[in-house]
């Protein structure tokens, strides 16, 4: 089992998983990347566990819940179980590239 893995290899193109249960992540815990590329909020994301976000790269705009913020590298944010969550890139920016963690509640 791998303990690790790298961005490089992940095989889409808008992001995808890097650490979950083949690499011995248990209880639903999992890391990935996500990369935003659209100007407009994609279908907001519902999960029965919480989900954390870090921002890498881009700036743009997030909504959880009833509230909206903007992001740029450096902000984290979390979205609670059963909240809606979506995230989408200022006009003109780059994508936003986010680090997102599923965790139990």
């Amino acid at each position: 089992m791998a303990v690790h893995a790298h961005e490089k290899n992940m095989r889409k193109e808008d992001g995808g998983l890097l650490i979950g249960p083949a690499h011995g992540a248990t209880k639903g815990f999992c890391v990935g990347v996500a990369i935003y590329d659209k100007e407009e909020y994609n279908p907001p994301g519902i999960h029965k566990d919480q989900e954390g976000f870090y921002c890498v790269e881009g700036r743009g705009m997030a909504r959880v819940g009833g509230e909206e913020f903007e992001i740029s590298p450096g902000s984290a944010f979390i979205a609670q179980a059963g909240v809606p969550h979506s995230v989408k890139k200022h006009p003109g920016d780059k994508p936003v590239k986010l680090v997102w963690c599923h965790g139990a509640v």
